[in-house]
């Protein structure tokens, strides 16, 4: 049942402020909300996304409208994608009252993928962030955390049969206008991996991801030079930070590599 607002409350948050100290940022942090996000031709997929909302406060107010961040996120029909997030920010804006606002959220992001033989087929997931800002212009980061394997180069040439691998973890920050898809973007640096990774794979998948990782071996440098310079000839990208950690399959401790083109 829903009960009619009582307007005669007084609207405490709205009253003028003395101190004469604007906010930088003010808002609702660490917020889980369940969210549809769509990228590519998958349609709207359902995720649970970690929010943080904030605005910029005047001098002059003493509080922010916290109940409309939440509003904005039950708006009907709302479906979050790499496009969508400037007409978001100005909506937020514009219910916030406000000149200048930040968004970030963090969600899993999931991807059907088909084994490379096979062809059956399985979700991937990836962790991804999408940090967005509005003030006189709109920006837009997009992180995410993409699990490959490589396979070392030095341990394939001195060994008289064999060489050791490992899963790599490559984190990517780039800065993108709408014309680059998540999916895109995730295609891009897996393609630059010694081998891809799959939820599912048979027999003849773990031969062929097996031998193909062989005859394409990659230190971390490799990893990092080879997805920056992808990054670097894509004019959707306007500045990018590529991370590789290799959690070694020989040693007690991680090999990593990072460009930073931010």
């Amino acid at each position: 049942m829903n009960l009619p607002l009582n307007t005669g409350l007084e609207d405490v948050q709205n009253t003028p402020d003395k101190r004469q100290l604007a906010i930088d940022q003010v808002g609702i942090k660490s917020l889980r909300y369940p969210i549809y996000f769509e990228s590519d031709d998958q349609g709207p997929i359902r995720v649970v996304a970690d929010f943080s909302m904030y605005v910029q406060l005047p001098h002059d107010v003493k509080g922010t409208h916290m109940s409309r961040f939440i509003e904005l996120l039950e708006r009907p029909q709302q479906v979050f994608s790499v496009g969508s997030m400037k007409v978001f920010m100005q909506d937020m804006l514009q219910l916030l009252e406000a000149e200048v606002g930040h968004v970030e959220m963090r969600f899993p992001f999931f991807i059907s993928k088909a084994a490379p033989v096979s062809g059956v087929k399985s979700m991937m997931d990836y962790d991804v962030t999408l940090a967005a800002g509005m003030g006189t212009d709109f920006s837009l980061t997009v992180k995410a955390e993409i699990p490959v394997t490589s396979l070392c180069p030095c341990s394939k040439k001195i060994s008289a049969y064999g060489a050791h691998n490992q899963r790599s973890l490559v984190t990517v920050e780039v800065n993108m206008d709408d014309s680059l898809s998540l999916d895109q973007l995730i295609g891009a640096v897996e393609e630059q991996a010694s081998s891809q990774l799959y939820g599912l794979l048979k027999r003849p998948d773990e031969k062929y991801v097996t031998e193909f990782a062989y005859d394409n071996p990659k230190f971390v440098e490799d990893l990092v030079r080879d997805i920056a310079g992808t990054l670097d000839k894509n004019t959707a990208v306007s500045g990018f930070k590529v991370e590789c950690e290799n959690f070694e399959s020989i040693h007690n401790h991680s090999a990593y590599a990072m460009i930073d083109r931010l």
